[in-house]
């Protein structure tokens, strides 16, 4: 290349005004105006651009897994049927339960969530989930469930000990140590005692217990009647009804053991003993003994007079 010295520039050049110059026209198109811009804006606001984009595909994922949920469901419940009867072809399907421990439930009811969901082989099956079903049922305390291989499961049921009956509303229902409801009974478990009234369930333990302290006393008793949820009657089979304070039950109960054993007072023909207020005894006499007392009366009126 040749080089042109600075004097012979100088000495061909002209004076000319730069604004007549002609300015070339250069076209910018509105893609590139875009891509500049998007290059501008991605340069000043990359982080938040960053976090925007995530959340778009976060939810154009769930978006699409909502509407494929039906897809899925069925995929996965076609793929555990076939995985579940290949195991059980295998020799691995459960043929066999054994259940022991239960009185108070129904089998069926135990075998109906024993079978929920779980599928038929012992290899998938989830005996946690068959546990904490079981312990759902009114009358069982814990349970546990093993799995026998290949094709067995043991299941041991410990159920609440029932020890009263409670009856409310015309319904009779087995109640444990606390008060709470076991189940239903239609006229088994007679040998417990019975307690009616509204309440009754939840103090029917420490009454239950103070009655233990006087055989003579509790072997006649039909029932505990809870009065007004704060006080009992002693209902017994012969129609006596023994009515009991709101305190002091214990001294009571002994005061009748005495008069029991030195009147034999529960024998006689009396219907009502109110040992509601302490040191008194108050009597309702029968149809015979109000009677003989009519008569009695009667007869000491004349010689009176």
């Amino acid at each position: 290349m040749q080089q042109v010295g600075s004097n012979v520039f100088l000495a061909s050049a002209e004076p000319v005004d730069p604004r007549q110059l002609p300015a070339p026209f250069r076209p910018r198109s509105l893609p590139r105006r875009m891509v500049a811009t998007a290059r501008h804006a991605w340069v000043l606001h990359r982080r938040a651009l960053k976090l925007a984009m995530a959340g778009v595909v976060v939810l154009a994922a769930g978006v699409g897994l909502y509407e494929a949920r039906d897809h899925i469901s069925t995929g996965l419940a076609s793929a555990t049927d076939l995985v579940q009867g290949r195991f059980a072809s295998a020799g691995f399907g459960i043929n066999a339960i054994e259940i022991s421990g239960q009185r108070l439930t129904r089998e069926r009811d135990i075998f109906a969530l024993l079978t929920m969901g779980n599928g038929n082989s012992t290899l998938t099956y989830d005996v946690d989930k068959a546990r904490m079903r079981l312990e759902w049922l009114q009358a069982v305390e814990s349970a546990s469930v093993r799995k026998v291989y290949p094709d067995r499961l043991e299941v041991a049921i410990v159920e609440r000990e029932p020890v009263a009956r409670w009856r409310v509303a015309g319904v009779t229902y087995l109640v444990d140590v606390q008060g709470r409801r076991i189940g239903t009974t239609d006229g088994a478990f007679g040998e417990l005692p019975l307690v009616i009234g509204s309440g009754a369930a939840d103090d029917a333990q420490v009454m239950i217990r103070a009655l233990a302290q006087h055989p003579d006393l509790k072997a006649g008793i039909a029932a505990l009647s809870r009065i007004s949820d704060r006080r009992w009657d002693l209902i017994f089979q012969t129609g006596l009804r023994v009515q009991l304070p709101e305190q002091g039950v214990a001294q009571a109960l002994v005061q009748l053991a005495q008069y029991q054993r030195d009147y034999r007072l529960l024998d006689r023909d009396v219907t009502v003993i109110d040992l509601r207020v302490p040191g008194l005894v108050a009597l309702e006499p029968g149809e015979d003994a109000a009677a003989q007392i009519e008569a009695e009366r009667k007869a000491a009126g004349k010689k009176r007079s």
